[in-house]
Protein backbone atom coordinates (compact mmCIF):
# COMPACT_ATOMS: atom_id res chain seq x y z
CA UNK A 1 0.00 0.00 0.00
CA UNK A 2 1.23 3.50 -0.80
CA UNK A 3 2.63 5.20 2.34
CA UNK A 4 0.44 8.27 1.89
CA UNK A 5 -2.71 6.16 1.64
CA UNK A 6 -1.74 4.08 4.68
CA UNK A 7 -0.97 7.15 6.82
CA UNK A 8 -4.28 8.77 5.83
CA UNK A 9 -6.11 5.59 6.80
CA UNK A 10 -4.48 5.51 10.24
CA UNK A 11 -5.25 9.19 10.76
CA UNK A 12 -8.91 8.59 9.97
CA UNK A 13 -9.10 5.81 12.55
CA UNK A 14 -7.56 7.82 15.39
CA UNK A 15 -9.30 11.12 14.58
CA UNK A 16 -12.70 9.61 13.78
CA UNK A 17 -14.04 12.70 12.01
CA UNK A 18 -13.04 15.16 14.70
CA UNK A 19 -14.86 18.49 14.71
CA UNK A 20 -12.54 21.38 13.71
CA UNK A 21 -13.03 23.38 16.91
CA UNK A 22 -11.22 23.87 20.19
CA UNK A 23 -12.47 21.54 22.93
CA UNK A 24 -13.92 22.80 26.18
CA UNK A 25 -12.06 20.60 28.63
CA UNK A 26 -9.71 20.29 31.54
CA UNK A 27 -6.05 19.33 31.27
CA UNK A 28 -4.13 17.64 34.08
CA UNK A 29 -0.42 18.50 33.96
CA UNK A 30 2.61 17.43 35.96
CA UNK A 31 6.38 17.63 35.88
CA UNK A 32 7.61 19.48 38.94
CA UNK A 33 6.44 19.34 42.57
CA UNK A 34 2.89 20.37 41.60
CA UNK A 35 0.13 18.51 39.78
CA UNK A 36 -2.59 20.86 38.61
CA UNK A 37 -5.60 21.18 36.31
CA UNK A 38 -6.03 23.88 33.68
CA UNK A 39 -9.43 24.84 32.34
CA UNK A 40 -8.85 25.97 28.74
CA UNK A 41 -12.30 27.53 28.60
CA UNK A 42 -11.71 29.86 31.56
CA UNK A 43 -9.09 32.58 31.26
CA UNK A 44 -7.19 34.46 33.91
CA UNK A 45 -4.87 37.22 32.70
CA UNK A 46 -4.98 35.67 29.23
CA UNK A 47 -4.00 32.18 30.41
CA UNK A 48 -6.16 29.10 31.11
CA UNK A 49 -7.28 29.18 34.74
CA UNK A 50 -5.73 26.80 37.25
CA UNK A 51 -8.78 25.22 38.89
CA UNK A 52 -7.13 22.57 41.08
CA UNK A 53 -3.66 21.98 42.49
CA UNK A 54 -1.94 19.27 44.51
CA UNK A 55 1.44 19.24 46.22
CA UNK A 56 2.78 16.58 48.55
CA UNK A 57 4.66 19.00 50.80
CA UNK A 58 3.01 19.61 54.15
CA UNK A 59 0.22 17.07 53.73
CA UNK A 60 -0.99 15.31 56.88
CA UNK A 61 -2.12 12.26 54.87
CA UNK A 62 1.40 11.46 53.60
CA UNK A 63 4.35 10.39 55.78
CA UNK A 64 6.80 13.26 56.18
CA UNK A 65 9.72 11.40 54.61
CA UNK A 66 7.51 10.57 51.64
CA UNK A 67 6.58 14.13 50.74
CA UNK A 68 9.89 15.20 49.18
CA UNK A 69 9.76 12.20 46.84
CA UNK A 70 7.08 14.03 44.80
CA UNK A 71 9.39 16.87 43.68
CA UNK A 72 9.49 15.52 40.11
CA UNK A 73 6.02 14.24 39.24
CA UNK A 74 5.80 12.34 35.94
CA UNK A 75 2.30 10.85 35.62
CA UNK A 76 -1.21 12.17 36.32
CA UNK A 77 -3.91 9.73 35.12
CA UNK A 78 -7.58 10.51 35.78
CA UNK A 79 -10.14 8.02 37.08
CA UNK A 80 -13.73 8.08 38.34
CA UNK A 81 -14.85 10.75 35.85
CA UNK A 82 -11.79 12.83 36.60
CA UNK A 83 -12.43 13.02 40.34
CA UNK A 84 -9.48 10.82 41.27
CA UNK A 85 -5.92 11.10 39.93
CA UNK A 86 -3.11 8.54 39.98
CA UNK A 87 0.21 10.36 40.40
CA UNK A 88 3.77 9.04 40.10
CA UNK A 89 7.14 10.69 40.62
CA UNK A 90 10.63 9.82 39.41
CA UNK A 91 11.72 10.72 42.93
CA UNK A 92 10.32 7.31 43.89
CA UNK A 93 6.65 7.66 44.76
CA UNK A 94 3.07 6.91 43.76
CA UNK A 95 -0.17 8.34 45.18
CA UNK A 96 -3.86 7.92 44.41
CA UNK A 97 -5.58 11.22 45.16
CA UNK A 98 -9.25 12.07 45.62
CA UNK A 99 -9.64 15.50 44.05
CA UNK A 100 -13.08 16.22 45.54
CA UNK A 101 -12.13 15.32 49.10
CA UNK A 102 -8.53 16.58 48.79
CA UNK A 103 -7.34 13.31 50.26
CA UNK A 104 -4.56 10.80 49.50
CA UNK A 105 -6.23 7.39 49.23
CA UNK A 106 -3.02 5.38 48.73
CA UNK A 107 0.73 5.93 48.63
CA UNK A 108 3.79 3.83 47.89
CA UNK A 109 7.53 4.13 47.21
CA UNK A 110 8.43 2.42 43.91
CA UNK A 111 11.93 3.53 42.83
CA UNK A 112 11.97 5.99 39.91
CA UNK A 113 8.26 5.51 39.26
CA UNK A 114 7.24 6.69 35.79
CA UNK A 115 3.65 5.58 35.33
CA UNK A 116 0.86 3.57 36.94
CA UNK A 117 -2.60 2.18 36.26
CA UNK A 118 -5.44 0.68 38.24
CA UNK A 119 -5.97 -3.08 38.09
CA UNK A 120 -9.02 -5.18 39.02
CA UNK A 121 -9.47 -5.96 42.70
CA UNK A 122 -8.37 -2.50 43.91
CA UNK A 123 -4.76 -3.01 42.91
CA UNK A 124 -2.23 -0.77 41.17
CA UNK A 125 0.50 -1.57 38.65
CA UNK A 126 3.54 0.75 38.66
CA UNK A 127 6.37 1.07 36.14
CA UNK A 128 9.59 1.56 38.12
CA UNK A 129 12.40 2.67 35.83
CA UNK A 130 16.18 2.41 36.29
CA UNK A 131 17.46 3.19 39.76
CA UNK A 132 21.21 3.10 40.56
CA UNK A 133 20.43 2.09 44.15
CA UNK A 134 18.43 -0.96 43.06
CA UNK A 135 14.77 -1.86 43.24
CA UNK A 136 13.90 -0.33 39.89
CA UNK A 137 13.83 -1.73 36.34
CA UNK A 138 10.62 -3.61 37.03
CA UNK A 139 6.84 -3.65 37.13
CA UNK A 140 5.32 -3.71 40.63
CA UNK A 141 1.83 -4.40 41.97
CA UNK A 142 0.38 -2.77 45.09
CA UNK A 143 -2.95 -3.10 46.90
CA UNK A 144 -4.95 0.09 47.51
CA UNK A 145 -5.74 -1.06 51.05
CA UNK A 146 -2.08 -1.67 51.97
CA UNK A 147 0.09 1.44 51.47
CA UNK A 148 3.69 0.87 50.45
CA UNK A 149 3.52 -2.94 50.45
CA UNK A 150 4.61 -4.60 47.20
CA UNK A 151 2.51 -7.67 46.36
CA UNK A 152 4.45 -8.74 43.26
CA UNK A 153 7.19 -7.53 40.92
CA UNK A 154 8.86 -8.59 37.68
CA UNK A 155 12.03 -7.21 36.02
CA UNK A 156 11.56 -4.88 33.02
CA UNK A 157 14.52 -2.74 31.99
CA UNK A 158 13.84 1.03 32.18
CA UNK A 159 10.11 0.41 32.74
CA UNK A 160 8.18 3.53 31.75
CA UNK A 161 4.57 2.61 31.03
CA UNK A 162 1.68 0.41 32.16
CA UNK A 163 -1.81 0.27 30.61
CA UNK A 164 -4.58 -1.98 31.88
CA UNK A 165 -6.76 -3.32 29.04
CA UNK A 166 -10.18 -4.06 30.54
CA UNK A 167 -11.61 -5.55 27.35
CA UNK A 168 -8.74 -8.01 26.86
CA UNK A 169 -8.05 -8.46 30.60
CA UNK A 170 -4.32 -7.96 30.11
CA UNK A 171 -1.67 -5.49 31.24
CA UNK A 172 0.44 -3.82 28.57
CA UNK A 173 3.86 -2.67 29.84
CA UNK A 174 6.57 -0.58 28.18
CA UNK A 175 10.30 -0.94 28.75
CA UNK A 176 13.38 0.50 27.08
CA UNK A 177 13.22 -1.76 24.03
CA UNK A 178 9.98 -3.76 24.17
CA UNK A 179 6.30 -3.99 24.98
CA UNK A 180 5.59 -6.89 27.32
CA UNK A 181 2.10 -8.29 27.87
CA UNK A 182 0.94 -9.84 31.17
CA UNK A 183 -2.16 -11.69 32.31
CA UNK A 184 -3.56 -11.91 35.83
CA UNK A 185 -2.85 -15.12 37.75
CA UNK A 186 -4.21 -16.16 41.17
CA UNK A 187 -5.81 -12.73 41.30
CA UNK A 188 -8.48 -13.64 43.85
CA UNK A 189 -5.92 -14.93 46.33
CA UNK A 190 -3.61 -13.24 48.84
CA UNK A 191 -0.66 -13.89 46.51
CA UNK A 192 -1.63 -12.45 43.11
CA UNK A 193 0.87 -12.36 40.28
CA UNK A 194 1.22 -11.53 36.62
CA UNK A 195 2.43 -13.95 33.97
CA UNK A 196 4.11 -12.96 30.70
CA UNK A 197 2.07 -13.72 27.59
CA UNK A 198 4.41 -12.25 24.97
CA UNK A 199 7.03 -9.60 24.30
CA UNK A 200 7.33 -7.34 21.24
CA UNK A 201 10.50 -5.36 20.36
CA UNK A 202 10.18 -1.61 19.80
CA UNK A 203 11.17 -0.14 16.43
CA UNK A 204 13.82 1.88 18.29
CA UNK A 205 14.96 2.28 21.89
CA UNK A 206 14.00 4.59 24.70
CA UNK A 207 10.40 3.56 25.34
CA UNK A 208 8.85 6.48 27.18
CA UNK A 209 5.13 7.33 27.08
CA UNK A 210 2.42 4.69 26.76
CA UNK A 211 -1.25 5.66 26.55
CA UNK A 212 -4.54 4.50 25.11
CA UNK A 213 -5.83 5.99 21.85
CA UNK A 214 -9.59 6.17 22.52
CA UNK A 215 -12.06 4.32 20.30
CA UNK A 216 -9.31 2.51 18.40
CA UNK A 217 -7.10 -0.58 18.66
CA UNK A 218 -4.00 1.60 19.15
CA UNK A 219 -1.70 2.64 21.96
CA UNK A 220 0.51 5.74 21.74
CA UNK A 221 4.18 4.79 22.15
CA UNK A 222 6.92 7.39 22.29
CA UNK A 223 10.61 6.53 22.03
CA UNK A 224 13.78 8.61 22.10
CA UNK A 225 13.42 9.76 18.50
CA UNK A 226 9.90 8.91 17.32
CA UNK A 227 6.19 8.59 18.11
CA UNK A 228 4.42 5.36 17.16
CA UNK A 229 1.03 3.75 17.14
CA UNK A 230 0.99 0.17 18.41
CA UNK A 231 -1.87 -1.94 17.06
CA UNK A 232 -3.10 -4.15 19.91
CA UNK A 233 -4.84 -6.51 17.48
CA UNK A 234 -1.94 -7.16 15.10
CA UNK A 235 0.92 -6.39 17.56
CA UNK A 236 2.55 -4.13 14.96
CA UNK A 237 3.92 -0.59 14.99
CA UNK A 238 3.07 2.27 12.64
CA UNK A 239 4.53 5.81 12.61
CA UNK A 240 2.13 8.35 14.06
CA UNK A 241 0.76 10.39 11.13
CA UNK A 242 1.39 13.76 12.75
CA UNK A 243 4.22 13.15 15.22
CA UNK A 244 6.30 10.31 13.77
CA UNK A 245 9.68 12.06 13.61
CA UNK A 246 9.44 14.22 16.71
CA UNK A 247 12.18 13.34 19.20
CA UNK A 248 11.97 13.67 22.97
CA UNK A 249 8.16 13.54 23.21
CA UNK A 250 7.33 13.00 26.87
CA UNK A 251 3.59 12.40 26.60
CA UNK A 252 0.74 12.11 24.09
CA UNK A 253 -2.97 12.05 24.90
CA UNK A 254 -6.08 12.29 22.72
CA UNK A 255 -9.46 13.55 23.86
CA UNK A 256 -12.08 10.81 23.33
CA UNK A 257 -14.78 13.23 22.11
CA UNK A 258 -13.05 16.06 20.24
CA UNK A 259 -10.08 13.87 19.17
CA UNK A 260 -7.69 16.75 19.76
CA UNK A 261 -4.20 15.56 20.74
CA UNK A 262 -2.12 17.23 23.45
CA UNK A 263 1.58 16.41 23.67
CA UNK A 264 4.68 17.54 25.53
CA UNK A 265 8.05 17.67 23.78
CA UNK A 266 11.16 18.46 25.80
CA UNK A 267 12.62 21.92 25.18
CA UNK A 268 16.05 21.40 23.62
CA UNK A 269 18.07 19.06 25.83
CA UNK A 270 15.74 19.50 28.80
CA UNK A 271 13.44 16.73 30.03
CA UNK A 272 10.68 19.28 30.53
CA UNK A 273 8.93 21.99 28.52
CA UNK A 274 7.20 25.31 29.11
CA UNK A 275 4.81 24.49 26.26
CA UNK A 276 1.80 22.26 25.65
CA UNK A 277 1.36 21.40 21.96
CA UNK A 278 -1.93 20.46 20.30
CA UNK A 279 -2.96 18.73 17.07
CA UNK A 280 -6.30 18.83 15.22
CA UNK A 281 -6.67 21.75 15.64
CA UNK A 282 -3.05 22.86 16.06
CA UNK A 283 -2.21 25.17 18.93
CA UNK A 284 0.57 25.92 21.43
CA UNK A 285 0.11 27.00 25.03
CA UNK A 286 3.27 28.60 26.46
CA UNK A 287 3.45 29.26 30.21
CA UNK A 288 6.92 30.63 31.06
CA UNK A 289 8.54 29.06 34.11
CA UNK A 290 6.50 25.84 34.03
CA UNK A 291 8.08 22.39 33.85
CA UNK A 292 5.58 20.30 31.91
CA UNK A 293 6.40 16.63 31.57
CA UNK A 294 3.02 15.00 30.94
CA UNK A 295 -0.42 16.32 30.07
CA UNK A 296 -3.62 14.27 30.21
CA UNK A 297 -7.14 15.28 29.26
CA UNK A 298 -9.19 15.07 32.44
CA UNK A 299 -11.38 12.26 31.14
CA UNK A 300 -10.88 8.61 31.86
CA UNK A 301 -9.98 6.82 28.61
CA UNK A 302 -11.06 3.17 28.78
Amino acid sequence: MHDGVRRDSILNVIQNNAMPCLPVSELIVCGWDEVFILDRDTRKEGMPAKIWSWRAAGRSDLPGEHQALFNTTDECKPFDHGQKILITSSGGAVAYVDRQQDRVLFWGRPPNAHSADLLPGNRIAVAASHDPHGGGDRVLVFDLARPDQVLWSEPLAWAHGVVWDEARQILWTLGDDCIRIFKLVDWDTANPRLAVISSHPLPDTGGHDFYTVPDSPFLFVTTSRHVWLFDCDTKTFQPHPGLADKAGVKSVCQHPDTKQVVYVQGDGDYWWSEKLHFLAPDDVLHIPGEHFYKARWNVRIE
